[in-house]
């Protein structure tokens, strides 16, 4: 072995940390994974008098700058959030270094740019740790099924909210008391917006589809409804309805394969269905393709070992890059399809609407669903005192026919109030 491959880490944080005890602790292994032994020459922190444990306290700085331009053969970029990490993985590729990063929101926004930027100085840019955790998900995307066309692609890609729905369905809790037992738990931040909110889910539905889609995508192409409206009520019918309710990123071809749909939004999946059986904080990815067929990646989608372990895996497929002089091809965007409207995607709705329990009703009610051309699956109808609770499941629609029915029945004398609103995932395709 000659010399070693030299390792920046920008972050000392949960993950940053984690990184670097496993770079030392694993060094003999990866020196005989990669066939030249690693070395970590700096490791960029914020708050330098704080213990690192084990770490040698000579590589700590705060000069995150300098270290990105030092020119080390790797960088790893473990910061988070869009500065000043853009910054410092612009510096740091600029400088002849690959560069290694966890970044979902970064990548969401300015992913191709930063491709590009890369592809330009010759170094690569991997970021299997940006979705899903410790799941190899993305290489199998790029690489395995690079032969094949894949069709949809959904998921279960936020660890706080999928154990918020879990306990909520356990138990029977409203959302607020599981939240606050989430946060002391420490599965959710004191500020859990972006997670409940789908911030954090459709940051990584535009990585996972420009991959599947080989297409620019960007957070903002991405349609976002968050789950902090999911109700007790809504779990009930969910279960009354042979379902669970997940936070679920989607993305698909149009049924003409000229464009893409991304999505995220709660939604019914039924018992059935592989991702139903996803508990607590874990993830799990599944992906229909033409020839593959259906195929599901599971496992912890978030922490300090596991994101490390997939920053890591990046690592040791940057540093036999480097020892063999080359690179990967880089993002493949080559499709360029258009981002449909979540407007134009098919789905099937769940509604619960208290009616006035008069003769005709639910004839009107019916009807408004024929005038929009939405079929109705099933209705269930329970008596509530004067008034009555109709449970209705629509057969497959475009989803803005669904939406104007909504709106429709909102407006109706015989609609006291519309309870519950949501998508229902169909089912594993043939």
């Amino acid at each position: 072995m000659s010399a070693p491959i030299t390792i920046a880490l920008l972050g000392g944080g949960t993950v940053g940390s984690a990184v670097a005890k496993l770079l030392v602790e694993n060094s003999e292994d990866l020196a005989a994974r990669i066939g030249r032994p690693i070395q970590i020459s700096g490791i960029a922190v914020r708050d330098a008098s704080k213990s690192r444990g084990s770490i040698d306290p000579s590589l700590i700085t705060t000069d995150a700058q300098a270290l990105a331009a030092s020119g080390a053969d790797i960088v790893i970029e473990v910061i988070g959030g869009i500065e000043p990490a853009k910054s410092l993985i612009e510096t740091a590729i600029a400088s002849g270094s690959t560069v290694v990063t966890a970044n979902k929101a970064l990548l969401a926004s300015h992913g191709a740019e930063l491709h590009a930027k890369a592809v330009a100085a010759g170094v690569d840019l991997f970021y299997e740790a940006s979705v899903a955790g410790a799941i190899p998900l993305l290489r199998p995307l790029r690489e395995s099924l690079a032969g094949d066309k894949v069709r949809r692609v959904l998921g279960i890609v936020n660890g706080t909210t999928n154990f918020i729905l879990s306990k909520m369905y356990d138990d029977g809790a409203d959302y607020a008391d599981v939240l606050a037992q989430a946060q002391a738990l420490g599965y959710a931040e004191a500020d859990p917006t972006a997670d409940v909110e789908g911030f954090d889910s459709a940051a990584k539905a535009a990585i996972l589809a420009g991959l599947a889609f080989h297409t620019n995508v960007t957070i903002d192409d991405v349609s976002r409804e968050g789950m902090s409206k999911v109700s007790a009520l809504d779990i009930a019918a969910a279960k009354s309805l042979g379902c669970v309710i997940k936070l679920l990123a989607i993305a698909e071809l149009t049924d003409d394969d000229t464009g893409i749909i991304v999505r995220v939004h709660p939604t019914m999946v039924p018992n059935s269905h592989p991702l139903a059986s996803v508990r607590d904080a874990f993830n799990a990815v599944f992906v229909e393709a033409q020839a593959a067929g259906q195929v599901m990646f599971y496992g912890r989608g978030a922490g300090g070992d596991p994101t490390a372990s997939s920053v890591l895996g990046d690592v040791v497929a940057a540093a036999r890059n480097k020892v063999a002089g080359s690179v990967d091809p880089g993002q493949s965007d080559y499709a360029d399809l258009e981002i449909h409207n979540v407007g134009e995607a098919k789905t099937s709705y769940y509604l619960n609407l208290r009616v006035a329990d008069e003769s005709g009703v639910l004839a009107a009610i019916a009807n408004e669903f024929a005038r929009h051309g939405v079929s109705i699956q099933a209705v269930r109808q329970d008596d509530v005192g004067d008034d009555a609770n109709l449970v209705i499941r629509t057969h497959s629609a475009i989803d803005q026919d669904l939406q104007a029915t909504v709106e429709s029945l909102r407006k109706m004398s015989e609609v006291r109030d519309v309870l519950g609103v949501m998508r229902v995932e169909n089912g594993v395709s043939a």
